[in-house]
C-alpha cells in the first residue's frame, strides 16, 4: 500500500521524502523489519523507538513515523513526524490492513473481572449457533476453529489489525474480544469499528500502570465514550461505577443486574459444584457455572447475544451447553472425597467472589482451605488485602509464590503478610515453593473440604527473574491426588 493512503486518516506534522512509494509492512519493533516497511518509533514506558531508527533503516525500513526527526536523515528514506506516534499506530495499522473490524460485529468486553469468561463464552455461543467467529482473550486467539498462542490481553495495533484481517479473510461474522485498560490508554484499539461493548466491573488492579483508582476508571470509560451511535454499550448496573461508564456514550445502552430492575436481570434458584439453576428475565435455565459473579457473566452474555439480534430461547439453550474457561473455577475431584478448585482470581475482588461462589455450595459442611500468592513487579498495594480476603473466608491459608517476575519471592509473601493480624496469623502458613505448597493443601484435605488453588488459572508458567518456567496448577494438583497421566 502506497505511504500516502496509510498516513490517509493522520495529523501529521512534518514530511521530508516521497510520500508516493509502496509499503510493505508496518513495525514497531525494530527488529522485526524488513526491506520495504515502516517503522514507527514509539516512546513506551520501558523504551524509546526514536533511539532505534538507525537500526530499522539497516533493516531495510524505507520509511519512518517518529515524533522528531533524527540528526541525521537518509535521502533514500522518508520520515514524517507526528505529535504521538503511540496513539496513531492502531490508525495506521487498522488502513493497512483493509479496515478489517468493519467487515463484521465486533464486540469488545472490558472491566476488572470477567472478561475472559465473557468473551470466550460468547465465541462458544456463537459457533454453536453455527456462525463463524472469532476471540481475543487472556488465554488464547482463535480465528474460527484455530488457535493462536497470546502473549496480552490486548495485542499490540499491528499484530491486532493482522488477526482481525485473518478473522475477516476466514469468514468471521463476530468476533469477541477482551479490550484492558493499557490498550484502551495506549490507543491500541485505535481506528476499530465495534458493534458493541460490554462493561463488567471495576476494582482495584493495575495501579502499578494507572497510578490512582479515579485514572484507571476514565481508561475503562474511555471505551465507552468512543463507541459509535449504532453500537450497543451494555453495563452492570449493581456496580457503582456502571452508569458512569456509559454516561457519555453514543452508543444504545442497555442495562443489567441481579439486585434491581434492568433489561437483563437473573436470580440463582439453586446451586451446586456442578452448576446452577437461574431465572433470567422470567425464563429458567440449568448452567455449568457456579457463584454469584458468573450470573453477572452470564447476563452480559445474555444482553449481548440479544442485541446482537438473538432470540431469547435460542440464547438460553445454548448457555445451557456452554462450559466454563479453562482454569476459571475449574475443579478436580480427589479419589479420597475433597475438590481442588484452580481459579485465575488474581486481584483482591475476584479472590472474594470465588471463596463466596465456594462458601455458596459448600454451606459450612466442609472446610475451606486456599493457596495463594500475589504477582511480582506488580501493583505492591493488593498484596496485603488478597491475603487479608484470604484469611477472613478460609479455614486454613497457605501464602505462597504466584509469578515473582524480577522480585524476590519471600519479598512478595511478607508484603502479604504484612496485612494479616496475630489471629488471622494462627491459619496461616507460608510456604514460598508453590509446588510444596499445593501438596500441603492436598495432605491436609479430608473429605468433604475444598482447596482453592488462586492467582495463575490457565496459566502453564511460573516467571522467575525472566524465565518461564513449565508449572501448571491443575497438573499439580492431579499428581498429588494420584490422577496424573
Amino acid at each position: 500500500m502506497l505511504l500516502q493512503k496509510i498516513l490517509g486518516t493522520i495529523t501529521t506534522e512534518a514530511i521530508q521524502g516521497e510520500l508516493n512509494r509502496e509499503i510493505s509492512g508496518i513495525q514497531i519493533d525494530s527488529r522485526q523489519v524488513a526491506k520495504g516497511q515502516a517503522f514507527v518509533a514509539v516512546r513506551g514506558s520501558q523504551n524509546d523507538g526514536h533511539k532505534y531508527i538507525e537500526k530499522a533503516i539497516e533493516l531495510g525500513a524505507s520509511a519512518i513515523i517518529c515524533e522528531e526527526f533524527p540528526t541525521e536523515t537518509n535521502p533514500s528514506v522518508t520520515y514524517v513526524t507526528v505529535r504521538n506516534s503511540e496513539h496513531i499506530v492502531g490508525n495506521l495499522a487498522t488502513t493497512f490492513y483493509g479496515n478489517p473490524s468493519t467487515k463484521f460485529k465486533l464486540v469488545g468486553v472490558t472491566g476488572t473481572n470477567g472478561k475472559t469468561t465473557i468473551a470466550t463464552t460468547l465465541y462458544n455461543m456463537f459457533r454453536s449457533m453455527g456462525h463463524k467467529a472469532g476471540l481475543l482473550s487472556t488465554v488464547v486467539n482463535y480465528i474460527d476453529g484455530e488457535a493462536i498462542p497470546t502473549e496480552h490481553t490486548t495485542p499490540d495495533p499491528i499484530t491486532l489489525n493482522k488477526l482481525l484481517a485473518q478473522m475477516a479473510d476466514a469468514g468471521c461474522e463476530y468476533v469477541f474480544m477482551e479490550v484492558s485498560s493499557h490498550s484502551i490508554v495506549q490507543n491500541r484499539i485505535g481506528g476499530l469499528t465495534f458493534a458493541g461493548g460490554l462493561f463488567t466491573n471495576i476494582t482495584r488492579d493495575h495501579l502499578d500502570y494507572h497510578k490512582t483508582f479515579e485514572n484507571y476508571i476514565k481508561a475503562k470509560k474511555l471505551f465507552f465514550d468512543n463507541l459509535p451511535s449504532d453500537a450497543f454499550a451494555i453495563t452492570n448496573i449493581d456496580d457503582k461505577n456502571g452508569m458512569v461508564m456509559v454516561q457519555n456514550t453514543k452508543a444504545t445502552i442497555k442495562t443489567y443486574s441481579v439486585q434491581q430492575a434492568a433489561d437483563f436481570k437473573a436470580k440463582i434458584i439453586e446451586c451446586h459444584f456442578e452448576g446452577m439453576y437461574l431465572d433470567i428475565n422470567g425464563k429458567e435455565v440449568g448452567v455449568q457455572f457456579i457463584g454469584k459473579f458468573n450470573v453477572y457473566n452470564l447476563l452480559a452474555i445474555y444482553g449481548a447475544a440479544i442485541m446482537l439480534g438473538k432470540e431469547p430461547q435460542e440464547c438460553l439453550v445454548a448457555m445451557s451447553s456452554m462450559k466454563p474457561v479453562s482454569g476459571r473455577l475449574e475443579a478436580i475431584n480427589a479419589p479420597n472425597g475433597f475438590t481442588a478448585i484452580v481459579d485465575y482470581a488474581h486481584t483482591p475482588d475476584a479472590l472474594e467472589n470465588v471463596l463466596n461462589a465456594i462458601h455458596g455450595v459448600l454451606e459450612g459442611k466442609g472446610r475451606l482451605i486456599t493457596v495463594c500468592g500475589a504477582g511480582g513487579n506488580r501493583d505492591k498495594g493488593k498484596r496485603p488485602l488478597m491475603a487479608q480476603e484470604a484469611a477472613r473466608q478460609s479455614d486454613r491459608v497457605i501464602i505462597t509464590s504466584d509469578n515473582p517476575r524480577f522480585e524476590e519471592p519471600q519479598d512478595i509473601i511478607n508484603d502479604m503478610v504484612a496485612g494479616l493480624e496475630k489471629e488471622q496469623m494462627q491459619k496461616v502458613l507460608t510456604i514460598v515453593d508453590r509446588r510444596e505448597a499445593i501438596k500441603t493443601a492436598c495432605m491436609m484435605a479430608e473429605k468433604g473440604d475444598v482447596i482453592l488453588i488462586a492467582g495463575k488459572g490457565h496459566e502453564d508458567y511460573q516467571e522467575v527473574k525472566g524465565v518461564k518456567h513449565h508449572f501448571d496448577d491443575r497438573e499439580e494438583v492431579r499428581k498429588c491426588v494420584g490422577l496424573a497421566d
